[in-house]
């Protein structure tokens, strides 16, 4: 019967938000699925905060709401019969979201900041208040958050919402797929009292499943609630991804998300992350092929000033790691055999952390947002690496490639995790097969630091599929315009200094 309630309940919900994607493909202001995606949440934002509020005042007779009547959710939009057209579009542009981005002047609390922040580049992209009206009402009848199996069911969907960003152009940069997070927090494994971080959290995904980990394994009593509620932390830069990261936060049990920040983490100079700042694990997928700003690189030492975004971020990643804290970090086959500055990162990484283990992802992954061949690099910080352990991750039987029908599974990371062991005895377990093999540090040193490291098991191969060569040619393009610009860019510099 539950099972059954739990069916109906997620087919209704799914069913509700196909219709409101529908709805909004009606309005000219909404474009494309990122925008759509982006309308939707802010408004879910305010539902799910509306419920919890009800859920926070029967629990605590003196609960005061951060926002002032007007804007709770209750008094404006949960009234089928309420505000639509002319009105509803003016009381949204002209005083919901300039009253929600300066709530500041109606008081300061945690909560307060956290609705602040998410509003603060929010946008109503939606023009016909009529449409608005039918959208809003989908929203009321489909979403309860405060009953346990819509809440459950909802959390589902929600997921599935952020899955559809991978398919929504250049968004597909903030969501890295569930069964990669799964697998990387798991072997990472953060204990209940472990402070853990993303510094470029995106939608939350590498957050959520830390909280899922330690509520599942660690979480007994309500003070181990509360210990799990003040360790988790992340820093988003844009927007979009800010608003679904904290929405999927609060969905997630996390009453005040204020520890979700919306900033750029390469913008501070490197030395000002002092050591309370320092934390147990990170676990992220920093933005890759992308570059920073004009400026960004001198928050950095000379030595590994870039302008490359993953590579800064590979830099502060060490930088805020505790001795002995842990790391998984996704990146892509270019930083592994990259040289220059690359090579240097690379070095500071072998030498004053264990970069005991990389993951070796294949093709598509990331599909479609990109082709770009990826890695799980997995490290510790406070003693150098002896020998790096490389596993080649394998398509299940009968997959050539990932797609959006057909994509990576959870269980697909059993093998590696029978293979695993235990950092504790330094994976004395360990045994080299046909996808596992290990290389010594004074070996990629001698290969100035290139940690490009081939399975030694496998012969080189030549693919006659159709579908895999047009995949390598997409790539191999790929990485030529990334060059490109790259060039581009250090040619301005050089014309720029000359000037």
């Amino acid at each position: 019967m539950i099972a059954s309630e739990k069916k109906n309940n997620l087919m209704s919900i799914s069913s509700a938000i196909k219709s409101i994607q529908d709805i909004m493909r009606k309005d000219v202001g909404v474009d494309g699925d990122a925008q759509r995606i982006g309308q939707l949440v802010w408004m879910l934002f305010l539902k799910v905060f509306d419920d919890r509020e009800q859920e926070w005042e029967l629990l605590d007779d003196h609960y005061k709401s951060p926002l002032p009547d007007q804007y709770r959710w209750r008094n404006w939009a949960s009234n089928p019969e309420g505000m639509t057209g002319d009105e509803l579009k003016s009381f949204i542009d002209n005083e919901l979201f300039p009253g929600l981005q300066s709530l500041n002047l109606h008081g300061n609390t945690p909560s307060a900041v956290v609705v602040r922040s998410v509003f603060e580049d929010a946008y109503n992209y939606m023009k016909s208040g009529q449409l608005i009206r039918q959208v809003l009402n989908k929203i009321q009848e489909a979403v309860d958050f405060n009953k346990a199996q819509e809440r459950h069911a909802f959390g589902d969907m929600y997921e599935q919402l952020l899955r559809d960003l991978q398919n929504a152009g250049n968004a597909g940069e903030f969501y890295t797929p569930r069964p990669v997070t799964e697998f990387m927090v798991r072997m990472v494994d953060p204990q209940l009292d472990e402070k853990v971080m993303d510094p470029a959290c995106g939608t939350g995904g590498f957050l959520t499943c830390t909280i899922e980990h330690k509520r599942k394994r660690y979480v007994k009593t309500p003070d181990d609630e509360k210990t799990l509620q003040a360790s988790i932390f992340g820093v988003e830069k844009k927007p979009l991804p800010h608003l679904l990261a904290t929405t999927n936060m609060i969905l997630h049990g996390i009453e005040v998300p204020s520890q979700i920040k919306h900033d750029n983490t390469l913008a501070r100079p490197l030395i000002s992350w002092g050591p309370k700042e320092r934390v147990d694990c990170i676990v992220a997928n920093p933005p890759f092929g992308g570059m920073e700003e004009d400026g960004i690189e001198t928050n950095f030492p000379a030595a590994f000033r870039t302008r490359e975004t993953a590579d800064l971020f590979l830099v502060l990643i060490m930088h805020l790691l505790k001795d002995g804290g842990r790391a998984a970090v996704v990146l892509p086959d270019g930083f592994l055999f990259g040289e220059g500055i690359k090579s240097r990162i690379k070095e500071k990484l072998l030498t004053e952390c264990d970069l005991h283990t990389v993951v070796r992802l294949p093709n598509g992954v990331f599909n479609p947002y990109t082709g770009i061949k990826t890695n799980l690099l997995f490290f510790t910080k406070g003693r150098p690496t002896r020998e790096v352990w490389f596993y080649e991750h394998q398509y299940p039987a009968g997959v050539k490639n990932y797609s959006k029908t057909r994509p990576m599974r959870v269980e697909e990371f059993k093998v590696e995790e029978a293979w695993w062991g235990s950092e504790a005895d330094g994976f004395a377990s360990r045994q080299a097969n046909e996808f596992a093999w290990k290389v010594s540090l004074d070996e990629i040193k001698a290969r100035n630091w290139n940690l490009d490291c081939k399975n030694p098991h496998v012969g080189e191969q030549v693919s006659h599929d159709p579908a895999e060569l047009l995949a390598a040619y997409a790539l191999k393009q790929e990485g030529i315009a990334q060059l490109r610009e790259q060039l581009k860019a250090a040619l301005a510099e050089a014309l720029e200094r000359d000037a």
